[in-house]
């Protein structure tokens, strides 16, 4: 059962890989292959801070299923060698635990992906994450920027709009920001957003796109429906609750496991789909796009979530909006104050700590 379960997982990813109804996401099958000929996939070590949890854990092993990785390498506190036997792929697994690992975990990574700290419970706010988390990330990014500090990095400990913040501040400090390479992980808005609106539209969500911008919390994070694809001429009504729905899925969640856990199976996923994203922007596969919450000029905050070209360094372009709908640009303008207090309160922590 549980073979069938992992080999399941493996071919969902690889037929994500291979086929899609975005041209700009569907590169073809054979770049996911690793080839053991003249043409063979660059080898690749990602890192995984956090893996111990109920995030990392699930994470940990659909990047093992990837064959665009060459090595994984777990890091928590506790726990990670026992994660090392987790499928049977060639892949080869390190698990590090304790402070004293974190450098052997980061040496030689390519990618560095951060589900540590704590989940959201019924009655947390994002202010009671961020007091929890922002200590955690502020020191792990610190132990990147010396011991791999040209990694790409993929932020998925919350609140995100705060964390990516403290992540570079940490990064200029240290002398090694590269803003092309640090990334808010928002793929979990992108497919709550498809999905509620196939839902509603009647299409495959496969097929389906919708991109999200603004943030990665509640108001700040906006839907652009009336850029969906397939096209639907969906009610005024029903734009407004998919936007809600889109905008409390966490909470909703969080919710409904009545204090046993959070998203985490579908945050794992969505870690995974970006992760694999920026592995095939390094290997030069084009045209690779993705909404993220980045250093950005789109509008006058300094980090916002948007369409991302991905490339061999990173970042290779920050789309525009495009056009917005007079909802969406009233949310636009509504989301602002509330992201941008977001932003300054991590550039404060990680000044001021």
């Amino acid at each position: 059962m549980r073979t069938s379960l992992v080999r399941s997982a493996g071919e969902a990813l690889r037929r994500r890989a291979s086929s899609s109804a975005t041209p700009s996401l569907a590169p073809s099958a054979h770049t996911l292959r690793r080839s053991y000929g003249s043409e063979s996939t660059p080898e690749r070590k990602v890192a995984v801070l956090g893996a111990a949890g109920g995030i990392g854990q699930p994470l940990s092993l659909l990047m093992k299923l990837n064959p665009l990785v060459s090595r994984l390498s777990l890091y928590d506190i506790a726990g990670t060698p026992e994660l090392r036997p987790m499928s049977a792929t060639s892949t080869p697994v390190t698990g590090y635990a304790s402070e004293e690992q974190l450098g052997l975990a980061l040496e030689g990574s390519d990618v560095v992906i951060i589900p540590a700290g704590v989940p959201r419970k019924p009655g947390m706010t994002r202010d009671d994450l961020f007091n929890i988390n922002a200590g955690i990330v502020k020191s792990l990014c610190t132990a990147i920027a010396k011991f791999c500090p040209h990694a790409i990095v993929n932020m998925i400990s919350n609140p995100v709009n705060s964390t990516v913040p403290i992540a570079a501040e940490v990064f200029k400090k240290a002398g090694t920001y590269d803003e092309k390479k640090l990334f808010g992980v928002t793929t979990l808005d992108v497919l709550r957003a498809k999905t509620f609106y196939a839902g509603k539209a009647g299409s495959i969500p496969a097929a389906t796109n919708v991109p999200v911008v603004g943030g990665h919390a509640g108001i700040t994070i906006l839907p652009l429906f009336s850029q969906a694809t397939p096209a639907s001429n969906l009610s005024t009504e029903d734009i407004t609750a998919l936007t809600k729905r889109t905008q409390d899925g966490g909470t909703e969640v969080v919710e409904a496991k009545a204090g046993k856990g959070s998203a985490t199976l579908s945050m794992a996923y969505a870690g995974a789909i970006f992760a694999d994203a920026c592995l095939k922007g390094l290997n030069g596969v084009p045209d690779i796009v993705e909404c993220s919450f980045v250093q950005s000029s789109v509008t006058e905050l300094p980090f916002f979530a948007s369409k991302v070209r991905l490339g061999k360094n990173g970042v290779e372009e920050v789309l525009g909006l495009g056009p917005l709908s007079d909802y969406e640009k009233e949310g636009l303008e509504n989301l602002k104050p509330e992201l941008r207090a977001s932003i300054e309160k991590g550039i404060k922590f990680a000044r001021e700590n």
